[in-house]
Order: structure tokens, then C-alpha cells, then sequence
């Protein structure tokens, strides 16, 4: 009773959803059309067969009715989708527009209309070409023209500006210091001797310290407290016979020795507190200050087209050494650092002149890469000018034509440095320009380079 009750119950269910697709059909034609109403009425009679195989009960016991059955369903699905859609009917942006009425035919003597095609100009087709892989060689010298040339003005303002203070500075410490023997101010550095600037910002300013060499004598580094070659001692001679006020620099003596640290420390104070640096600058057309909190002796300087950092030395050259007042961290106050960039740069320029040589070029893209480098920074500068001169001394072809070459030459000179831990100053083997790097930063730089051996691109990657 209860199985016929269901059974029922569906009937009435297929009646019902029968009669409404039967209504549905018969007005289909009015509102879609003939086409509209075919589509609807194939769609319709799949969707039917569907729903009446999905409530109709299962013979669980027969395979081969199921398998009957899921093919037809597969058949009624690719019915739907294989219906034709029927076409879109144009739709009238203003209500005022009339239909598209069918085409008349031309009147007698006129000439007829041409058909105009619906259908889109096609465009041409461009090629898109592959990118073009840059060589090593080019790659370098864009980055040398698009980093590394540093603007004429630039560099003619910043040097004006730099003697401009330089002779201010000469003639203040000539007033109020008149018992000091300072020689004249000059300049020196990468912007103006064109081995390593990346911009008309730095300049070095060396005041010589004029030294009577009958009181004065050097003391080898080899002989000092820190057994380092590279850094000298001035002793004060004869005092017995010559005592104490003899020479003006007496006043810096710390134990029978010039202390740079004394003299650095003086100079310091009047570069801050003595010196009318607002005047100056306004004078110059800019604002000058210097930076109290450095160690070393500083000037900024801020001026409408160019920012300038100064760097003040007192230099000493006697025995054809040139000694910087520089000394190493610690509390070491005397000793002196032995300089060899002049001779660096004269040499440079020297092997270039003779063989129409990159060297200087390859430097400038080295000291940038380094120089920018939180790992290499400290490769920058006279390590990596030596090292071009011992590649120098035994690989010719220096040519422009040959700087991708000689750029991963050096890379690989420098990897072996690394490796030993030594560099061997050109101009005295004794000297280990590496001796003051830690040991995690020799690894952390040869790491880095060795990568760059064979992929040197990741070095002129922008920072």
C-alpha cells in the first residue's frame, strides 16, 4: 500500500512537471521564436530524460541496465552541449533608432551600396624579437656610462669649491697659528684623480706638516709597539743638545714621539670651535659645518647643486715616505700611516699611457661594485688598485677590447688573496694590506667573489 502510494505520488509529480514544460513549449515559440523554441524544447526533453532516470528506481541486479543507463545519460549531456545557440539580437542603445529593416534592392540607375564588414580590421601582426643577451663586456661599460660619469660641472664645482675653503682654511691657520709650520693646502682623491669616484662628493684635503729633519727621524714600522711595516714612528732627536721648544711641534711630543693622535686632536678643536664656518659658507654661497662627532677631521658642506664631504690630513714626507695622520684603532697615540696612494695613482696612469691600457676603467667599476657592497666595502680603494698592479706585472692586454677579461682576472686574483689571507703591497712586499680584516669578512668576501667568478653578472646587479 505504502510502495503504491509512492508510486502515485511520483506520477502525480511527472504529471505536474510534465504539464508545466508542456506550457512552457507551446509559448516558447511566441516569445523566442522558431529557433529560440527549438534550442528550448532539445535542452528541455534532455533535462526530462534526466530527472526521470535520476527518480526512477535502480535494478541493482543488472549491470547491463546501468550501463545502459549512464550512456544514455553521457548522450543527453552532449545533446545540451551540442545545441546550437541561437543568434544575439541586436540591442538599440536610444529607443528612437528604428530596426535594421531587410536590404532593398538598388533602383533602376543607382548604383549600388557597398557592404561594409562587420567584422573588425585585423590588425598586423608584429614579431616581437627575443630579447638581446648582453655580453659581460657590455655590460660593463653600461654600467661604467650610466653610474660612473660623473658630470664635468659637477666636478669643476665641487673642486672650486674645495680650493675656495681650502684657501680660507690656509689663511686662518696662518693668522692664529703663525708658530706652526703648515705647508700649503692641496687636494687629492678619486674625484680628482679618477680611479675610484662615484660622484662629485668626496674630496681629500692634505695639510703637510714641515718637519726639520736634523730633529726628526723615522722609526720602521717593522721596530714599533704594533710590529705592522706599514705604520712609522717620528722620533724627536738630540734632545740632549736640541732640548725641548727647539721645534715648534715639540707640543705634540708623547714620549720623544710626534703623536698624530695630539696633533689630530688639536686640529679637531679648532676646526669646531675656532673657526667661523657660517661666514665662510656664506661667503662661498653655501652652509659649511664640521662633523664634531667623527674621529677623523671633517667638513660638510651643502650647496645648491652639489654636497661635499672634506676630509682634512696632516701628512708628513720625509725620506720619500708619505704618513698619513692616521692611526690604527686602539691606544696606540703615535703612530703614523705610510700612504702609497700617490704613487698608486702614477703608476696607474703610467702602465695606461704606455699600452693605451682599461686599468683606470677597471678600477672605477671595481671600487663602485665594492665601495657600494655592504660585504666588499673595505676591498675598495688601494687593495684592489695593488691587485691590478701585480696582475699588471704579469698579464699584457690591457686593452678596452679586453676589460671583461681582465675584469674577471682580477676577481680571480682577488679569490686567491682572499684564500691566503695576504695581499702584498706593489710597492713593499713586507706589507699585508688584508693583515687588519677579520677573519668572517676574508670569508664572507671570498664566498662572494668566488660566486662571482662564474656569474659576474650578480655584481652589477643594482643594490
Amino acid at each position: 500500500m505504502a510502495e503504491f502510494t509512492q508510486q502515485r505520488g511520483k506520477r502525480q509529480e511527472d504529471g505536474g512537471l510534465g504539464n508545466l514544460l508542456d506550457l512552457l513549449l507551446a509559448n516558447a515559440r511566441l516569445v523566442l521564436g522558431i529557433s529560440g523554441a527549438a534550442v528550448l524544447a532539445i535542452a528541455t526533453l534532455a533535462v526530462k530524460r534526466l530527472i526521470d532516470r535520476a527518480t526512477s528506481p535502480r535494478d541493482d541486479g543488472d549491470p547491463k541496465a546501468e550501463q545502459k543507463t549512464l550512456e544514455e545519460s553521457w548522450q543527453d549531456l552532449a545533446l545540451i552541449k551540442a545545441t546550437p545557440k541561437p543568434p544575439k539580437r541586436q540591442r538599440r542603445e536610444d529607443l528612437s533608432e528604428p530596426l535594421l529593416s531587410p536590404a532593398r534592392p538598388p533602383a533602376p540607375g543607382e548604383a549600388p551600396e557597398p557592404e561594409v564588414s562587420s567584422a573588425p580590421p585585423e590588425s598586423p601582426r608584429v614579431e616581437s624579437s627575443p630579447p638581446r643577451c648582453l655580453t659581460l663586456q657590455e655590460k660593463l661599460l653600461s654600467h661604467y656610462s650610466s653610474r660612473l660619469a660623473v658630470p664635468e660641472a659637477q666636478v669643476s664645482l665641487a673642486s672650486q669649491l674645495a680650493r675656495s675653503i681650502s684657501a680660507q682654511l690656509q689663511n686662518w691657520l696662518r693668522s692664529k697659528c703663525p708658530e706652526l709650520p703648515f705647508g700649503s693646502l692641496f687636494l687629492s682623491g678619486p674625484l680628482l684623480d679618477g680611479l675610484g669616484a662615484l660622484a662629485a662628493d668626496h674630496v681629500h684635503l692634505m695639510l703637510p706638516v714641515v718637519l726639520d729633519t736634523t730633529l726628526w727621524s723615522l722609526i720602521p714600522g717593522e721596530d714599533t709597539v704594533v710590529r705592522n711595516p706599514q705604520y712609522w714612528m717620528i722620533k724627536r732627536t738630540d734632545l740632549e743638545y736640541f732640548p725641548r721648544g727647539c721645534s715648534p711641534w715639540d707640543r705634540f711630543i708623547v714620549g720623544r714621539y710626534l703623536s698624530s693622535n695630539a696633533l689630530n686632536e688639536t686640529l679637531h678643536k679648532m676646526l669646531v670651535a675656532s673657526i667661523n664656518w657660517p661666514a665662510i659658507g656664506s661667503l662661498l654661497g653655501s652652509i659649511i659645518y664640521p662633523v664634531v662627532a667623527s674621529q677623523e677631521l671633517k667638513l660638510e658642506v651643502k650647496h645648491d647643486q652639489v654636497e661635499l664631504s672634506i676630509a682634512l690630513f696632516p701628512v708628513v714626507e720625509m725620506e720619500d715616505k708619505v704618513l698619513l695622520a692616521a692611526p690604527p684603532e686602539g691606544l696606540v697615540e703615535n703612530l703614523w700611516l705610510e700612504s702609497f696612494y700617490r704613487a698608486e695613482v702614477a703608476k696607474v696612469k703610467e702602465l695606461d699611457a704606455g699600452d693605451a691600457g682599461a686599468r683606470q676603467r677597471c678600477l672605477r667599476i671595481l671600487n663602485s661594485i665594492c665601495g657600494s657592497h655592504p660585504a666588499l666595502h673595505k676591498l675598495s680603494g688601494s687593495p684592489l688598485t695593488h691587485v691590478v698592479l701585480h696582475l699588471s706585472a704579469t698579464s699584457s692586454d690591457w686593452a678596452e677590447e679586453s676589460l671583461a677579461d681582465k675584469f674577471q682576472q682580477v676577481l680571480e686574483e682577488l679569490v686567491g688573496y682572499l684564500e691566503e689571507g695576504v695581499l702584498p703591497s706593489y710597492f713593499n712586499h713586507k706589507i699585508n694590506l688584508f693583515c687588519e680584516l677579520l677573519e668572517e669578512e676574508i670569508d664572507e668576501m671570498g664566498f662572494m667573489l668566488y660566486r662571482a667568478i662564474s656569474e659576474p653578472e650578480l655584481l652589477l646587479k643594482e643594490k
